[in-house]
Parts: structure tokens; C-alpha cells; sequence
């Protein structure tokens, strides 16, 4: 029987785990076993919090177009309302930078949602 030798494909799969662990601390960056078990946790972990980036970044902007609405005397729950009421379809993401970046513009939409809405 003809001897295989796979020594390439099994170094060529460690030095894989071990390019995907650069940065890792201790022995996980360096070590096949561990940094193998390290990765498991770290995809594991990556798949959930893109779920959760979405959810964060939602309450993020919730957050700053609060903020910025209670300045010119409404809330963001009859802001939102207002908005909906008046068919001015701008998302959450939008507003909240339209109230960092450019207040002027977000002022304007604030004085029509709550004009139409009183």
C-alpha cells in the first residue's frame, strides 16, 4: 500500500486557526488546541452580537433623537406619533443625524409634526 503523506493539508488548516487568533491573548494566540476552542467561542460570540448590533445601534439613535426633541418641547414617543400621523416617512437612523449633523433641518421636521399634530 502506497504511503500518503498529508503533512501540507494539516499544517495548512493549524496555520489557518492560528492567522484567525492573531491578537489573542496567552497561549490562545499560539497554541493549535486552545486557539482551536478560542475561535469556537469567538464565532459563537461574533454571530450573536451582529444580531445585537442591530438592537444597540436602534437604542442609540432612540436615545439622541430624545434628547434632541425634548430641547424644542415634545417627546420622542409623540414625535414619533406625530410623524406617523402626518405620513413623513423618515426612519430613526436619519433623524438621529439629522439632530447631531444638521439641527436646523430636524427643528423643521419637529415644528410640522407638532403643528399637525396640535
Amino acid at each position: 500500500m502506497v504511503r500518503i503523506k498529508r503533512g501540507t493539508i494539516a499544517n495548512k488548516r493549524r496555520k489557518n486557526i492560528l492567522k484567525e487568533t492573531k491578537g489573542f491573548r496567552w497561549g490562545r494566540k499560539s497554541k493549535y488546541k486552545l486557539a482551536k476552542d478560542a475561535m469556537k467561542h469567538a464565532w459563537k460570540w461574533s454571530y450573536r452580537d451582529r444580531k445585537n448590533k442591530k438592537r444597540v445601534f436602534r437604542q442609540i439613535w432612540t436615545t439622541n433623537i430624545n434628547g434632541s426633541c425634548r430641547k424644542l418641547g415634545i417627546s420622542y414617543s409623540k414625535l414619533i406619533n406625530a410623524l406617523k400621523i402626518n405620513k413623513i416617512e423618515v426612519n430613526r437612523k436619519i433623524l438621529a443625524q439629522l439632530a447631531q449633523e444638521r439641527p436646523d433641518i430636524f427643528e423643521k421636521i419637529v415644528e410640522i409634526a407638532k403643528k399637525k399634530y396640535e
